[in-house]
């Protein structure tokens, strides 16, 4: 994993080389093993590097093709770069290097645009073409790695984080209205918007170009999830064991790296599966944990600390193996860091992670985990239950909708909104960004099958393409590459052609459940083991059985607790502040009565409470130009 940016004139004024430094200083982070650049009159490019596969010069970028017509730039890993290269080189191209990285020069030259559909890996890119004065940019199937663009006022402006792209003296930092509605709808961004007014995230399996000559971008996607109408004629063991096989084969191909390489360990399936498959590869493992002080914690939180399970796996399999506690105090320390590498915000708490990323950087630069197991396979069964009554395309939308609404309700949102904001967004349709997903749909919703197949769909697309970008941060904020074996192309091409059937089983038609409380999450699982069937039988032929068929446990901290008690102070004086940049668009009062609703435990508020911390920070610091902070530990 690396970070670039890039910038192109429409006016034909060249770029200077200064500039395009100027746009990595802030995403220096994200490469610290070196940098390059590339001018070519209208159009700059610049790299930061963090080398892990090929430590030498060779695997600097730029890189060129052998007459210099082409040159790219690349963040991420493509896993089949082996065989790759070998159908290059038989087509006579030339490899001055042995970095995956390369095949993407090569690889244009030879396809064309279409050389991402032949790349297994996670990855952004830009490929400028000088021969035909053409920008390529592209990211991978899932949107593992991250691409921003900015496109107006004569220019296309580019980088691996927004960041980047402020560092430009033409583009300002402004909020977007009808991103913040999504945002406090859904706690996540459904449609190509940012946070930021004018600066757009390139799709998931799309790519962007532009030629010289003229001031228009024209994007295409060329890939997308596709479940089958008839799903695959196979028996459920069958399917299991090509699972079990894929499975094994995705987690070896993660495994190349010349830098050292370790593991997230949360004591669960997906993970410890991981492992199981390295360890039998590799003689020296590194794992690495996160666990929670629940001396606060009530209820279903205090199953929490998922320490014990891990220890259990890292003992079995022989890792050296790292474990960071953290306390309420933790969140209030990191947030203005956290957020300032976010600066995309989505999803739910990530501090968490951002800790236990920080851990593992301190002894390994690549780490696996376990994301997208539960996506893929059916992990989220309180959630598929939803839509089992339902009838047709419009009422499983309608339903599959207000589920999906996870901080506030359409029904609320002129309480959310001072005057002004609700003013400026009471046009703006959550509901049609959130069919906007399904514009790819190609099947009926009149089945089960097609049901929990579409509810996959839009987990795919959205909350796993949350998670990743939060990922990619997190991990990138300490200079770490994250790995997934799940995101495999083989693997996951398998697994849309598994019957829903198999993957989710007896399922409880009548179990609905809020997103905010993950104690009744388990509560669910514990009366309806109905998740991962298939998954779970894979795994049998790995990891032990106890593992297997222990309740799912989420990652995530007892903050229903903490922002009752040890953080409540902290809450606040940061949202109680008549002068807290959020009332520059949110209502006082609204927040206030979500405060107390959570503090009194009448409803617990968690998510939305995160969300405001969030956007207060993201105000400051983005918005209103706080200082960087300095970095924790």
């Amino acid at each position: 994993m690396c970070g670039f940016a890039g910038v192109v004139r429409f006016d034909g004024q060249s770029i200077d080389e200064g500039l395009v430094k100027s746009l990595l200083s802030p995403i220096e982070h994200r490469g610290p093993d070196g940098e390059g650049f590339y001018i070519d009159g209208n159009v700059g490019m610049g790299h930061r590097r963090l080398a892990v596969i090929d430590l030498s010069h060779a695997g600097q970028q730029p890189m060129h093709s052998e007459d210099g017509n082409v040159v790219g730039v690349c963040n991420g890993v493509i896993y089949n770069f082996i065989e790759l290269r070998e159908a290059l080189e038989v087509r006579g191209h030339q490899f001055t290097s042995r970095c995956d990285s390369e095949v993407v020069i090569h690889g244009y030259e030879e396809w064309g645009d279409s050389c991402v559909t032949r790349f297994n890996g996670v990855f952004a890119l830009a490929i400028w073409d000088a021969e035909r004065r053409r920008m390529l940019l592209a990211r991978d199937r899932y949107g593992a790695r991250p691409l921003y663009y900015s496109h107006s006022d004569g220019l296309l402006v580019f980088g691996s984080e927004i960041k980047a792209i402020l560092a430009h003296p033409q583009v300002s930092a402004s909020v977007s209205l009808a991103a913040l509605n999504e945002y406090f709808t859904f706690q996540n961004i459904l449609t190509d918007r940012t946070l930021f007014e004018g600066i757009h995230l390139l799709p998931a399996g799309c790519s962007l170009s532009w030629e010289e000559g003229t001031s228009d971008v024209h994007q295409h996607q060329y890939w997308d999830f596709r479940f089958p109408k008839r799903p695959l004629d196979c028996s459920f063991e069958e399917a299991a064991g090509r699972v079990c096989e894929l499975f094994e084969q995705a987690v070896s191909r993660r495994l190349v790296s010349d830098a050292p390489l370790g593991f997230y360990l949360s004591g669960g399936m997906d993970s410890g599966s991981i492992l199981a498959v390295a360890a039998r590869r590799l003689d020296h493992l590194q794992t690495f944990t996160c666990g929670f002080d629940l001396t606060s914690a009530s209820g279903m939180e205090l199953a929490f600390d998922e320490r014990q399970k891990s220890e259990v796996l890292a003992n079995l399999y022989q890792s050296e193996h790292h474990e960071i506690v953290l306390h309420a105090g933790d969140m209030e320390a990191v947030m203005p860091e956290l957020i300032w590498h976010l600066d995309d915000l989505r999803v739910g708490q990530s501090y968490p992670n951002y800790y236990i990323a920080r851990l593992a950087s301190k002894f390994v630069k690549v780490a696996l985990c376990g994301s997208g197991g539960d996506e893929l396979f059916g992990g989220y069964p309180w959630r598929y239950a939803t839509f089992q009554h339902c009838r047709g395309r419009e009422g499983f939308l309608e339903s599959y909708y207000r589920y999906w609404q996870r901080l506030v309700p359409d029904a609320e949102r002129r309480q959310l909104f001072n005057a002004a904001t609700y003013e400026a967004v009471h046009e703006e349709s959550a509901y049609d960004a959130f069919c906007g997903v399904y514009e790819g749909w190609n099947h009926s919703l009149d089945t089960s099958e097609d049901h929990m197949n579409a509810s996959f769909y839009f987990e795919l697309k959205t909350f796993l393409h949350g998670l990743l970008l939060v990922g990619d941060r997190v991990g990138m904020a300490h200079s770490l590459e994250t790995r997934m074996p799940f995101l495999d192309n083989d693997l996951v091409d398998f697994s849309l052609q598994i019957p829903a059937e198999y993957k989710i089983r007896g399922l409880n038609a009548g179990a609905r459940v809020d997103e905010n409380d993950p104690g009744k999450r388990q509560r669910s699982e514990l009366s309806n083991d109905s998740g991962k069937a298939v998954l779970r039988e894979a795994m049998r032929r790995i990891i032990p059985r106890t593992t297997v068929q222990q309740m799912k446990q989420g990652f995530s901290a007892p903050d229903a607790s903490w922002f009752r008690g040890e953080s409540i102070d902290y809450v606040n004086d940061l949202l109680r502040d008549p002068g807290a940049r959020i009332y520059e668009f949110l209502d006082p009062s609204f927040v206030a009565r979500v405060l107390d609703e959570h503090r009194s435990a009448r409803v617990n508020r968690r998510l939305l409470i995160w969300s405001f911390l969030s956007f207060e920070w993201w105000l400051r610091l983005h918005i209103h130009g706080e200082p960087k902070p300095t970095r924790i530990g």
